[in-house]
């Protein structure tokens, strides 16, 4: 998540340029307009636990909210409230940046090489070296997230990764685009910008956050680390069926999305940006929209970390964040002199961005969730035939539990996700487009578990309790010791040859795969032929799903490929992804 989005805006009308009554300011949305949202937001599309709206304008400031800090948890929400502000964090770094330019201490053209340890090797193409600007405006030609990212917590899944894996990645990385040409949205790149700021300063990236930016504009809730007190206030993040999960923790990339920030502090930090405080950091807010850049999409452009948007035909500026259990938005309209802070606890796609946009301009409309199959509610009894744990590989065992009237299935090395009945023995996910069936028994006691997903139904038996332990325990092993199954490189090669050759023998699968391999095996041929010859498998470790994970080169471009074999060697699982 930690990602700019601009899917759900692209699909509108270009509006043409304003005429002078437009271009009066315009009101900002009464206090009452705003909350009306939240509720429907809440109430009615169950699109988040709890939202805070801040609103900055000529008036001054004021915040709205709605809903709670968890779910069940019915505590109120006000301008206080803590929330992770996930890429927003890139418009601090981008501003740590501009500030530290104007004191002399980098310039803008500076190759980040100058900043970070001297082991490492940052890659360069055709002569030209990655600058700071680069970095700051998603044109370095660094890939979104380094290769070698392999949560080993999908929950929580940044907090493993270490300074030492980042540099071992991009001493072996080779740009495929020239630096400084082409916007390619990089939380990598932005990661690795806090890094070298913050060795500059001689200090932590959170340090520098704190003492360059936060003690400044007197914002006293913007941390990463939080307090006692802080916890209090911290609103907990929720999946998209509004399932409590776990935080985010984001060290060796912490300049891409780590902070934590309440819609105060963020009113206060906009009020900076848009010049309604007198703030030495004046220079540098100014500095940050001094270089534009394009993104490839029409009427966008990228600045040093906001968003610079013109399609209703005068600019909003502004900057998105996602986490595992978060959407927030800020963003300002210089023409209306409007501001807007929108934080949700929930990640769902009607989050905060149409919200933010929708405030600033009632132009751009607000999102409609697509409606979800009917609800109906079974027994307890029911639901507990259903209770148990099924094999659909050895390394991928759907754990089904329920708390209360709620079933919840999780399939191993993947977050825990209500499912929601429509019939006695069928269930749909709301965070996926994804459903399970049961076949039970006479006594109701379920037997198989049905995946139901891309068009393909998969099975997955149950099994004991015990039995689960043994192959979760024995998955635990494999990923602790990292050490690749046997066969699994012979069985990856081959399989490679036979793709490229498009005559692929489908009696290697175990027999549920083989059925999704054929009904997949067009594009994946045509990937994997289009590549060119086979150049290296090198084996980069086992996934938290059991999968071994290979890195494979060919002579026009690389794959990440994860594979699982199941105990008769056959192969129970292929995935692939294509890197650059």
């Amino acid at each position: 998540m930690l990602h700019l989005r601009f899917s759900f805006l692209l699909c509108f009308a270009l509006w043409g340029t304003e005429s002078a009554h437009a271009a009066a300011r315009d009101p900002a949305p009464t206090s009452a307009e705003i909350r009306q949202i939240l509720i429907d937001r809440i109430d009615k599309e169950k699109q988040s636990v709890g939202i805070v709206v801040g609103v900055i304008d000529a008036q001054g400031r004021r915040v709205v909210s709605y809903g709670g800090l968890e779910k069940g948890d019915k505590r109120p929400l006000d301008g206080d409230t803590l929330y992770e502000i996930g890429s927003i964090t890139k418009v601090f770094t981008a501003l740590l940046l501009a500030d530290m330019a104007q004191r002399g201490e980098v310039r803008f053209d500076d190759p980040i090489a100058k900043y970070v340890p001297s082991t490492a090797k940052i890659p360069q193409r055709n002569g030209q070296q990655i600058t700071l600007v680069d970095l700051a405006t998603h044109t370095s030609g660094l890939p979104r997230m380094p290769d070698n990212f392999h949560p080993q917590d999908s929950a929580n899944p940044y907090i493993d990764y270490t300074d030492e894996q980042l540099y071992t990645f991009l001493s072996s990385h080779e740009l495929i685009r020239d630096v400084g040409v082409k916007f390619v949205y990089s939380n990598l790149g932005f990661g690795l910008l806090g890094q070298g700021l913050a060795r500059r300063a001689g200090t932590s990236y959170e340090t520098l956050v704190e003492t360059r930016i936060c003690e400044p504009l007197g914002m006293k809730s913007t941390w990463i680390t939080l307090t006692p007190e802080m916890e209090q206030r911290f609103a907990a993040g929720h999946s998209s069926d509004l399932v409590t999960v776990s935080r985010w923790d984001i060290p060796s990339l912490a300049g891409a999305g780590a902070l934590r920030s309440s819609a105060n502090d963020m009113l206060k930090f906009l009020a900076a940006a848009m010049g309604y405080s007198h703030t030495s950091l004046a220079p540098a807010f100014k500095a940050m929209l001094s270089v534009k850049r394009p993104t490839g999409q029409a009427f966008i452009d990228t600045a040093m970390g906001w968003t610079i948007d013109t399609r209703g035909g005068s600019e909003i500026i502004w900057k998105n964040g996602g986490t595992g259990g978060y959407r927030t938005f800020i963003g300002y309209s210089p023409r209306t002199g409007v501001g807007i802070v929108a934080l949700s606890n929930a990640s769902t796609n009607a989050g905060a961005d149409d919200i933010g946009l929708h405030l600033l301009d009632a132009r751009f409309p607000l999102d409609v969730p697509e409606g979800s199959a009917r609800e109906t509610k079974l027994s307890a009894k029911v639901l507990d035939g259903y209770v148990g744990h099924y094999e659909m590989t050895p390394t991928s065992i759907f754990a089904v539990t329920r708390e209360g009237e709620q079933l919840f299935a999780q399939l191993t090395g993947q977050p825990r996700s209500a499912v929601y009945s429509k019939a006695e023995k069928e269930f749909f996910y709301k965070v996926v487009d994804a459903q399970i069936s049961f076949h039970a028994d006479a006594q109701g006691q379920a037997t198989e578990l049905v995946l139901h997903q891309n068009g393909r139904d998969q099975t997955a038996k149950r099994i004991s309790d015990s039995e689960a332990k043994q192959l979760e325990d024995a998955l635990a092993k494999r990923v602790k010791e990292q050490i690749a199954a046997p066969g699994s490189e012979a069985a990856t090669r081959k399989l490679i040859d036979q793709m490229q050759r498009k005559q692929v023998d489908y009696e290697q699968f175990t027999p549920d795969f083989a059925i999704v391999a054929r009904q997949n095996a067009a594009p994946v041929e045509g990937l994997i032929a289009s590549l060119g010859a086979l150049q290296s498998v090198t084996f980069k470790g086992v996934g938290p799903g059991g999968g071994d994970i290979y890195d494979i080169k060919f002579e026009s471009g690389a794959v990440d490929w994860r594979i699982i074999l199941a105990p008769d060697g056959k192969v129970a699982s292929v995935g692939v992804r294509k890197l650059r």
